[in-house]
């Protein structure tokens, strides 16, 4: 293969694996379909692609669609809560990658409400709403016209807006109401865990799907609160600061690899959503520094 084509193929790496990552909640996975593009890349007949980062996106559009299709078929017997596979980085003030990681992330509450929506769905808005790509490309990924595939992105943007909160955008302020979260925890205070959380809080907990442990959502400022201080307390001294999905979050555990990553969503300077991955085959990639 020409050299300047796989030149230009890395080139456009980062974009595919972003657009792959808000299709698929999963870095394994998107990194799966970005490979994919490459070898039907490799295939190609030389001078047919005139367009490449057009035609690499179509190719894993189409990707991602098949897989969700595959997955969602297979989603029927999991158990429990299922959260995407995190991105995490551990804190560190003034650094200019921790501050590329924040100026590309997605939340995880939005990735969880992404996962509710028809793949075709879930395309039309991610390339859309979040790449600017016109509808007139969007029509032929998803096998539709541009009318429909406006459509498409119309009705997913409705059912974001609704189900989504808005995040706080001052990292440092939703430090302090995660600190202040975490000191609660610690001190087995019920009244200083109400205090911060949202009175409609969601804690959810992905411990892989497996039955006897699964547990299912809990809402409601008072009832999350007796949960962590039945539950979490113990692991609360474990936990340490980190940047989850470019929010406030936390790695818990004692070694290297995390035992635990809690994603927070704080919104009007209470957290509205805890989202804890347990499942370690979400958490291979996830260090404690």
């Amino acid at each position: 293969m020409d050299a300047s084509l796989v030149k230009e193929f890395e080139s456009n790496r980062p974009h595919l694996q972003a657009v792959a990552y808000r299709m698929l909640g999963s870095v394994s996975d998107a990194e799966d379909a970005v490979q994919e593009s490459w070898f039907r890349l490799s295939r190609a007949e030389d001078g047919s692609v005139e367009n490449l980062r057009g035609w690499l996106t179509t190719v894993v559009g189409r990707v991602c669609i098949d897989m969700l299709r595959a997955r969602n078929s297979r989603r029927e017997d999991y158990a429990g809560s299922w959260l995407p596979e995190p991105v995490v980085s551990v804190e560190v003030e003034g650094d200019p990658e921790q501050e590329a990681v924040l100026a590309d992330s997605v939340g995880l509450a939005l990735l969880v409400v992404l996962d509710t929506l028809s793949p075709p769905e879930r395309l039309a808005f991610v390339l859309h709403d979040m790449f600017g790509i016109s509808f007139d490309e969007i029509a032929p990924i998803v096998e539709r016209t541009p009318a429909t595939a406006r459509q498409l992105a119309s009705r997913a943007r409705r059912r974001v807006r609704g189900a989504a909160p808005e995040p706080d955008a001052d990292l440092t302020r939703q430090r302090e109401v995660v600190d202040a979260f975490l000191a609660a925890s610690r001190a087995g205070d019920f009244a200083g865990l109400v205090a911060v959380l949202d009175p409609n809080v969601v804690f959810r907990i992905d411990r892989g799907g497996v039955a006897p442990r699964a547990r299912e959502p809990v809402t409601g400022a008072e009832a999350v609160a007796r949960q962590i201080l039945q539950r979490g307390s113990p692991f609360a001294p474990l936990a340490r600061p980190a940047i989850v999905n470019g929010a406030a979050g936390a790695l818990v555990g004692t070694g290297d690899t995390p035992f635990a990553v809690v994603s927070f969503t704080v919104a009007d300077g209470r957290i509205a959503e805890i989202d804890v991955i347990a499942d370690p085959a979400k958490l291979r990639r996830a260090r404690m520094r």
